[in-house]
């Protein structure tokens, strides 16, 4: 296979253009910290940082869970299973991404360095825990919480003055949504004895739970606002993403999964952007 084209398949075999989900968030974590647009150089090693954190993951889950991506009808295409990327070939890319990840965060400042052990840590565990809990939603949360943690200190330097209640909204919103997706491989995951909350509860408890975590997670990004003093505009991006969320939920049914894919990478992308730019214009307005 040329060059670009097992590229392109490697690309695809991690959903890279999902990187879209948590990116937004290190930037607003950082813009917060730098209360505006932060210098162009630590702009762009936290991208690479995000890039870099996020293939790895990404890596490593697929192989990790390549015998029951093999097993399961719905991922049995993936391009581990289906002989289309070797093992090494991800092997190498889990270790070059990560590699790329640690000398992005060593180029920020040293806070951002030794916390980037634990936040790579926890994103390649969470691909381990559906062997063991149902709560391996919650902590792909957990995981993901640290991308406006991780941009804000890579731009302050320091956790002091951070707003907690951004990454608790993340943690929330993130196990929601996961708590949805996990519910096309509910009835797999439990013939496997995988562990999900959907395999565990059932569909329809299951999407009750999300909508739970989903309205604290709202409650949280609110009490962001309030922490950190933005203003208007922040609250009118805020109700955008909320009822981005609502058509969420309403596009996609405990009985009705058909259009759960659109639901996930549509709305997902536009509530982490939306709060990103409401945010930005937020500080902008701000010092008008």
């Amino acid at each position: 296979m040329k060059l670009h084209k097992k590229v392109q398949v490697l690309l695809e075999m991690i959903k890279f253009k999902l990187t879209i989900f948590a990116m937004p968030f290190a930037l607003m974590g950082a813009f917060l910290a730098a209360e505006g647009v932060p210098r162009p150089v630590v702009f762009l090693w936290i991208i690479v940082a995000m890039i870099g954190a996020r293939t790895a993951a990404m890596g490593f889950n697929r192989i990790v869970d390549r015998k029951y991506d093999k097993a399961n009808p719905r991922t049995a295409d993936r391009a581990i299973p289906a002989g289309e990327v070797q093992l090494w070939e991800a092997w190498l890319m889990v270790v070059v991404a990560g590699v790329l990840f640690f000398f992005a965060c060593y180029r920020l400042n040293p806070l951002t360095l030794l916390l980037s052990p634990l936040a790579l840590a926890l994103t390649l565990f969470y691909s381990l825990t559906k062997r063991f809990t149902s709560l391996c939603h919650l902590i792909l949360g957990v995981a993901l919480s640290f991308s406006p943690l991780g941009g804000w200190v890579a731009v302050s330097g320091s956790l002091e003055n951070y707003p907690f209640a951004l990454s608790l909204g993340v943690l929330f919103w993130v196990a929601g949504f996961d708590t949805i997706y996990a519910c096309l491989d509910a009835d797999f995951d439990k013939n496997a004895k995988l562990h999900s909350l959907p395999s565990r509860l059932g569909r329809k408890n299951a999407f009750r739970l999300a909508g739970a975590f989903h309205v604290v997670a709202f409650v949280l990004f609110g009490l962001t606002g309030i922490q950190t003093q933005l203003n208007i505009f922040y609250y009118g991006g805020l109700l955008l993403a909320a009822a981005a969320l609502y058509n969420q939920h309403r596009l996609v049914r405990p009985t009705d999964l058909s259009r759960i894919h659109a639901a996930f990478f549509s709305m997902n992308g536009f509530i982490s952007v939306a709060l990103f730019l409401a945010t930005w214009l937020s500080l902008i307005t701000a010092k008008i």
